[in-house]
């Protein structure tokens, strides 16, 4: 028997003075309103009502325990009533793990809009490139680049994002424009370690990666704007998504190059967020606010 619906039982007979009252009032058999406060009674091990075929009164013990059941079931109730709203309507703290790069450049700017339309929502950001567990780490959504590994977790994609090759004017007026990715292995590669397609010894090519191009270079980073920050120098060439280097692409910073092999596929912008039917109002409202801001304005 529900414990939570046994105590209602017995508050409401207490109060009726009679059993048949209150399974009239709860919507439930005399007789299952007897189970109810039998069951009651079994567990705790003592009698609460003094019964007869007109009467029903408390003994001492369930004047007690009607006390404490009087306490407890408002409380019950409203953390009940608490738990509906969040799921009705978009408050509370909201946690979100997003990477570097992408969480300053396109996450941390939509906050404030959607701060004003859902004024009882506090964002939590977390801006890290590792791939933090969203459950352990009780994260409400992430957002991920790239191709996904198999996992419980609901997705929804957001967008795409290709990646480019490129380098600053003055490190390829210095050592030449690579034309194929064979010619790579000529040149001062900087690589992001925490991505499959690029590593200290290889970048991956073809649409599916198939293509693997032996490469070397003298800086590796966990975080592309490190790498794009030394690009821009003139240290080497960079293998980055174009959200990195689309603000240096337009200002001539660096430089694209074509070669004679397509860029990886790089499996696009996902939010994550832990298997639930019915998640809450604030995850379900963020997950449509960035749906919406990335079809009007892509990354």
């Amino acid at each position: 028997m529900d414990r939570v619906t046994s105590m209602r039982v017995f508050v409401r007979a207490a109060s009726a003075g009679s059993l048949s009252a209150a399974a009239r009032h709860m919507g439930m058999s005399p007789a299952m309103a007897t189970k109810h406060v039998n069951a009651l009674e079994a567990r705790l091990g003592i009698k609460l009502f003094h019964r007869t075929t007109r009467l029903l009164t408390l003994t001492e013990a369930g004047s007690n325990y009607l006390e404490a059941c009087q306490r407890i079931l408002p409380e019950i109730d409203e953390a009940e009533a608490a738990a509906v709203s969040q799921r009705l309507k978009a408050t509370g703290l909201l946690r979100m793990n997003v990477p570097l790069s992408f969480g300053t450049r396109y996450i941390a700017p939509l906050v404030a809009p959607f701060c004003e339309q859902h004024p009882e929502v506090v964002v939590e950001l977390g801006l890290s490139d590792a791939q933090l567990d969203l459950v352990a780490g009780t994260w409400d959504l992430a957002i991920r680049i790239g191709r996904l590994n198999d996992s419980p977790l609901q997705t929804r994609q957001l967008g795409d994002s290709c990646m480019k090759v490129c380098a600053a004017p003055s490190y390829l007026d210095h050592r030449g424009i690579p034309r194929t990715v064979s010619e790579l292995t000529q040149h001062n590669c900087l690589s992001y370690t925490l991505s499959s397609m690029q590593n200290r010894k290889h970048w991956a090519f073809g649409t599916e990666g198939e293509l693997r191009i032996p490469v070397h270079g003298n800086l590796l980073a966990n975080n592309g704007d490190a790498l794009l920050a030394a690009a821009v120098a003139g240290q080497g060439l960079i293998y980055q998504p174009h959200f990195i280097v689309s603000d240096a692409l337009e200002r001539g910073d660096l430089v694209e190059l074509t070669l004679d092999k397509p860029a990886m596929k790089l499996g696009g912008i996902h939010v994550l967020y832990p298997p639930d039917h019915r998640p809450p109002a604030k995850v379900r409202v963020m997950i449509d606010y960035l749906a919406k801001a990335f079809t009007q304005t892509p990354p």
